[in-house]
């Protein structure tokens, strides 16, 4: 007689191949599938066409198969495609030195992912007492609603109980304050705290943006305890929040950043970007990433950021996110038993719902426009960032039509 663990095992895999799939089901089973891209709209094998205002959850930076990345992919894959971090890739040099010149950071280290960049941050935050030997400073506190990635760390750092659950063990060495209640903060700081992370926007809770002013005191109390200031701005940086990083709106430096998404405009990649007196501490062999700063990421990231970093660029990305989030604003006065509200900064826009946020994200796409669920009973709209006016009035009459028709 077989074992019941077995019995269960083999169940589950004749379930699977029913299914024909070999996938893990962690991310269940979508039905809808696209053959190609091309700007803001995805198409199907059969030629439906579908605005696509979600872009990989705010990754597609500047849409679908952009002439000047696919330019600078072909002419890369054509020459090399790894060498790893043994060798020098020059790269990798020109793309530091471009968010070095734009940005608060003196160093930058290249990764493959948002989670990564956020566990290299934390890692810093902890050499960096380490080196001053007070290895007991090792506590790092986040804010409530906030969202760092899905590692064993960075899922900690949130401490989201539906990520959390039979995967952490302990606490991680990380603290949870109410979001930006500063009272709150300087209650949780002790001895042991290392440093404060922030996502100036936060993404998974609802477009949630910062204020000034609580970034302005956090920022103080940092500099008047030695605390390490990271930002998360994995989902809402590179011209996303409509300047290249979202802290640029509050003349608020963190220590560290986190980068990734928009960054590779669709490629994987990841940044953590730092200052000097913490990038000393990470010497030779104390980090690294096997695929981390690969000439194929690092042509398509320079790519995107020679487009995004350009004045003509960062000023029609701020008209049209003006005009775009003045017109949604007019939705939410025509439809207040349907709309609550809108949030974010620049191309991202959270759009807050009376009605069942899931019921509008199905009703849009099947009226061929795809968007983002979000917390709080909201969705999240994440068009590319060189989206065009007449894209924009397409989405608005497609939202309209669905709320009226509701």
């Amino acid at each position: 007689m077989m074992p019941p663990i077995l019995a269960t095992a083999v169940g589950q895999k004749s379930q699977v191949r029913s299914m024909n799939s070999a996938l893990l089901p962690n991310y269940g089973h979508p039905d809808l599938e696209f053959d190609h891209g091309r700007g803001s709209y995805l198409f199907t094998d059969d030629g439906q066409r579908y605005l696509d205002f979600a872009m990989g959850i705010a990754v597609n930076s500047l849409g679908h198969c952009h002439p000047a990345l696919v330019a600078a992919l072909t002419e890369q894959a054509r020459k090399l495609w790894h060498t790893s971090n043994l060798f020098r890739i020059k790269q990798s040099e020109r793309l530091a030195q471009n968010l070095v010149r734009r940005t608060f950071a003196d160093r930058v280290f290249f990764c493959n992912s948002g989670a990564e960049a956020v566990e290299c941050g934390f890692k810093l935050i902890r050499r960096y007492h380490y080196s001053k030997d007070q290895p007991q400073r090792n506590r790092i506190i986040s804010l409530s609603g906030s969202f760092h990635g899905r590692t064993l760390a960075t899922i900690a750092a949130a401490a989201n109980p539906g990520h959390c659950d039979g995967f952490v063990v302990g606490d991680g060495g990380f603290d949870q304050v109410e979001f930006a209640d500063i009272d709150s903060l300087r209650q949780a700081i002790d001895e042991r705290t290392a440093g404060i992370i922030i996502e100036p926007i936060q993404g998974e809770s609802g477009i949630k943006v910062v204020p000034g002013d609580y970034l302005g005191a956090v920022r103080e109390l940092c500099d008047q305890q030695d605390i390490v200031l990271m930002f998360d701005e994995v989902q809402c940086g590179v011209g996303r929040s409509g300047t290249l990083y979202a802290y640029q709106h509050y003349g608020i430096s963190p220590d560290i950043l986190a980068s990734a998404k928009g960054l590779g405009g669709g490629f994987p990649i990841g940044a953590c970007l730092t200052i000097e007196k913490l990038s000393i501490t990470m010497t030779p062999g104390s980090h690294g990433s096997t695929f981390g700063g690969n000439p194929l990421a690092m042509a398509v990231a320079n790519a995107v950021i020679d487009e995004i970093s350009q004045d003509e660029f960062l000023a029609e990305l701020a008209a049209n996110s003006d005009y775009f989030r003045a017109e949604l604003a007019v939705l939410v006065e025509a439809y207040p038993q349907l709309l609550s509200g809108i949030s974010g900064l620049g191309m991202m826009i959270g759009l807050q719902c009376r009605i069942d946020s899931m019921e509008l994200i199905a009703r849009l796409r099947d009226n061929k426009m795809l968007v983002v669920k979000a917390g709080g009973n909201s969705i999240r709209i994440m068009p590319p960032l060189n989206v065009g006016r007449g894209e924009i009035e397409e989405a608005l009459e497609i939202l309209s039509s669905v709320l009226k028709a509701w």
